[in-house]
This record gives C-alpha cells, structure tokens and sequence, in this order.
C-alpha cells in the first residue's frame, strides 16, 4: 500500500506545480469568447509552459491511477485535493509569499485531514459494478460535457471560472472513478471492449478542456477551488455507496473527519490565496494575498 500512498502524494505535488504552469500558458492565449471551443487546446499547445504543465499533470493523473487502484476514492481524492496545499507553499518558498495566520491555520488544517484519512483508509479492491452501473457511470460524460459548454457561453468572469473549474473537476473525478471501477483481471480485449475505458479516456479529455478554459477565463485559484470540490465530493460519495469504499474498522468517523477537513481548508485555501501568472513579464506573480 506504501506505493499507493506515495503515487497520491506525488500526484497532488504534480498537479500543484502543472496548475500554475497550465494558467501561465492559458493567459498567453487569445480569450475564448462564447461557447467552449474544443481547439482551444491546439491553440495552447505551442504554449510551452502549458505544455510543462499539461506533462506533470499527466504524470500525476498516471499516478492518481495507480492509487486508486488500491486505495478508496475518498482518500486519493482528498490527498489530490492537497496540491491547493502544494501551490500556497510554493509560493511561501520560491515567490517569497508570506502567508497570514489564517492561511498557514488553513495549511496545517489541510495537512492533518490529509493525515487522518491515510491513517484510517481502508485498503482493498472495489466491489464489481455491474454493466448497468458502468453505462451509467459513462453516460456521465454528456451532462459533464454539456454544462461545459452552457458555462463557457452563458457564464462570465469569476463566475465562469468557478463553474468550468468544478465541472473540471467533474471529468478528472470521472476518470478516477472508472479507474477505480474497471476490473483489475481483465485481459487487454476486456479492457479495449469495456464502456469505462473509453469513458475514462473522454472525461481526461473534457476535464482538460474545460479547466483550459476557466484559466484562461480567470484566477487559477478560483478555478482549483471549484475544481478540489467537485473532484473530491462526487467520487467520494460514489465510492462510498457503488463500489463499497470503507475506512478501517473503527474508524469511520475519524475518516470522515479528515475528509471534511481537508476538503474544507482547501477550498478555503483556494479561494483566499491567489497565485496568479505575470502573462506580460512571463513570470509567477502573487495578487491578492493579504500581507503580501
């Protein structure tokens, strides 16, 4: 289980890093206007700090795959959401950020719910979905895909970010949930034939979509803070109640502790701690931070 928890950890570390990077190459591009334009992820890749970017994200959503493998979504999900976490103490260390009482209260909040649920999740594989379930888990994808494109056309400013961000979130929760769902003893033909492989395959690509463009749109602090939400809750609940997640014996209400804890701080954390690219400068710079 010990490489399960280092692939969720490194994971979260990998995203912190890849969000800024992505939003350096998102503010770089013209501003998408109207509905959710799919190309917009041609137009980004000649953006070479989106492309760094997009690259650890990949290695951390490969990561993220490999522990939830092992471990129950609620527990990765939570863990991924710490890369918030990643991002304010980066800026503490690199940008010189410093951060007031209530964010770094907010850090070591973060830091202790990731802990209780590590502590008290249980290990183990999912219980088998039946090939109902499994349709609907990817007929998932067209609401996702639809309130996308609603958001980008019918929403804007802050508004727009938070909504395309969650629903981001959305996806990448999507992808965690068929990896978690899909049979670890199928054979390669069993994987290629069954609808959750593809479906994980189309939520990375909405996900990615979709978070492209609320940075573009605005604060990538915002759009993680829709986004660490939405990721972490639904697969959660899925998990839970579909594939037979648990915590330890005994522990269950020490777990969701934990859980609540760290989605909490967070989002919190997100919302209040704004890290955001100098587009004209190319560099990382720091607004809204209070004492910074």
């Amino acid at each position: 289980m010990l490489v399960a928890y280092l692939s969720a950890f490194a994971c979260a570390v990998c995203y912190g890093v890849g969000s800024i990077l992505q939003s350096v190459g998102a503010r770089r591009t013209a501003t998408t206007t109207g509905a959710l334009d799919p190309r917009l992820l041609v137009r980004l890749a000649v953006q070479v700090p989106y492309l760094v970017g997009m690259g650890l994200d990949l290695v951390g959503w490969v990561l993220s795959l490999v522990a939830v493998r092992s471990l129950p979504l609620f527990a990765v999900q939570a863990i991924l959401v710490a890369s918030v976490g990643v991002t304010a103490v980066l800026a503490r260390i690199f940008l010189r950020v410093r951060l007031d009482r209530s964010q770094a209260a907010a850090l070591v909040v973060l830091g202790l719910g990731v802990v209780l649920l590590a502590a008290t999740a249980a290990p183990g594989k999912p219980r088998p979905v039946g090939s109902t379930a499994a349709v609907l888990i990817a007929l998932g994808i067209l609401p996702t895909a639809l309130g996308c494109f609603w958001a980008g056309r019918a929403l804007a400013e802050e508004r727009a970010v938070l909504t395309l961000g969650g629903l981001s979130g959305l996806a990448f929760g999507g992808t965690a949930l068929c990896a978690r769902a899909l049979e670890a003893d199928h054979t390669l033909v069993d994987v290629v034939a069954d609808p959750l492989s593809w479906a994980l395959l189309v939520y990375g690509v909405v996900g990615m979509v979709a978070f492209a463009a609320a940075l573009q749109r605005g604060s990538v602090t915002i759009a993680m803070a829709g986004q660490s939400t939405a990721e972490t809750v639904v697969p959660a609940i899925i998990g839970l109640t579909l594939l037979g997640d648990h915590a330890r014996s005994g522990s269950g209400g020490i777990a969701a502790t934990g859980f609540v804890l760290t989605v909490l701080a967070a989002a919190w954390l997100a919302a209040h701690s704004r890290v955001e690219p100098d587009v004209e400068g190319g560099r990382l710079s720091v607004r809204a931070w209070p004492g910074s």
